[in-house]
């Protein structure tokens, strides 16, 4: 019994833990743990002599790209181990085939997260581009270009991976011009909402944070991307509409006017002589042209009409600012200069009124 137990263990030993199999596995754990253990330093020095490079530079776009390229990095030395432990085992070709496909699968899929990561970062880029060339970026284009760039990301992270692992990709374009007709007609509203998007931008009726009117919704413009555009209402309401909706809608958009338009009729009472009311014309007419937030290009100050119990003076002109609150303030001043010309005048103003006559009819008794 002893002697079986003993040939036993000795048979284990030699055939099992002694085999090249499990020597070729415990070396394949060693180099998978080292290089997974030791990522962390490697991605730092990596890291850190890039950035040293990239402090020697005057745009902090470089900056913004080595912190896209890290969390990658440190996956591609996790993907590197796992490959260099499975080539030093002693597998057959056709599984070294397939180790090797999966590794560059992974390094493709790596290279687009990189640039991914750094899509986020082509706002940056822009603003830098512009304040070097003087040009002006439209808002709504770079969140609208960045989701577009990551879909060709992906599509094209897709085709190659596809390409690796020997897929006829143009089987797979056939296939899909075969099943467009399909899918134009059953996604024909986002297709509108697609093609609206691509409207919108071209012709740039807004920009982000524009104040914009509709006729169905008036807010500033948050966001905007392929299906629709999120304006947030003055009753702090946050609205979602299709692009192809606002697409085909008059847009009227109060954040590039040049000037905001003050119009009314200033009604005097009738007994008010011609020289008094010629007097408070031309004097509210010189405020106006005189007064620092008015713009000087159109003033009008005119004896308009004979008004139902009252001459009513028509006033037309237009501030310098459009922001609403200021705008407010400059109206109330003018009204304020207006009432003490009227007053040092002596002239009043036509409080709304109806006056009704009573006639008397005498009848025969």
């Amino acid at each position: 019994m002893t002697d079986n137990l003993l040939r036993y263990i000795e048979t284990f030993f030699s055939n099992v833990l002694l085999s090249p199999w499990l020597n070729a596995i415990g070396v394949a754990i060693g180099i998978f743990l080292a290089i997974y253990l030791l990522r962390k330093i490697f991605t730092h020095l990596i890291m850190s002599l890039l950035k040293k490079i990239a402090s020697k530079t005057s745009t902090t776009l470089d900056d913004f790209l080595l912190s896209a390229l890290e969390t990658p990095l440190r996956l591609f030395f996790v993907a590197t181990g796992l490959y260099l432990a499975a080539v030093y085992l002693p597998l057959n070709a056709e599984t070294n085939v397939f180790v090797s496909r999966l590794f560059r699968s992974a390094i493709v899929i790596l290279v687009s997260m990189g640039i991914w990561n750094f899509i986020g970062c082509y706002s940056v880029f822009l603003e830098e581009a512009a304040g070097r060339t003087n040009v002006k970026v439209d808002k709504t284009l770079v969140p609208f270009l960045n989701r577009v760039v990551k879909v060709i990301i992906v599509l094209l992270a897709l085709i190659i991976v596809l390409q690796e692992w020997n897929y006829d990709i143009n089987g797979f374009i056939a296939g899909l011009g075969l099943g467009g007709l399909a899918f134009a007609l059953a996604a024909q509203q986002t297709l509108a909402n697609m093609f609206g998007g691509i409207v919108i931008i071209t012709d740039k009726p807004f920009s982000l944070g524009d104040w914009i009117l509709t006729p169905s919704v008036e807010g500033v413009v948050e966001d905007m991307n392929f299906r629709s555009t999120k304006l947030r209402t003055f009753a702090d309401a946050l609205v979602t509409v299709p692009n192809s909706t606002l697409a085909n809608e008059p847009i009227t958009n109060w954040t590039r006017m040049g000037k905001r338009q003050i119009t009314f009729h200033l009604k005097i009472p009738y007994s008010t002589s011609r020289e008094k009311l010629n007097k408070c014309i031309t004097e509210i007419r010189t405020m106006l042209q005189n007064h620092s937030e008015i713009h000087p290009q159109t003033i009008f100050v005119n004896f308009d009409s004979f008004g139902d119990g009252s001459l009513n003076i028509l006033l037309y002109f237009f501030t310098i600012t459009t922001n609403w609150e200021r705008f407010l303030h400059v109206k109330e001043d003018v009204n304020m200069k207006i009432l003490k010309i009227l007053e040092l005048e002596g002239v009043s103003v036509v409080y709304p009124s109806t006056k009704i006559f009573f006639e008397n009819i005498q009848t025969e008794s």
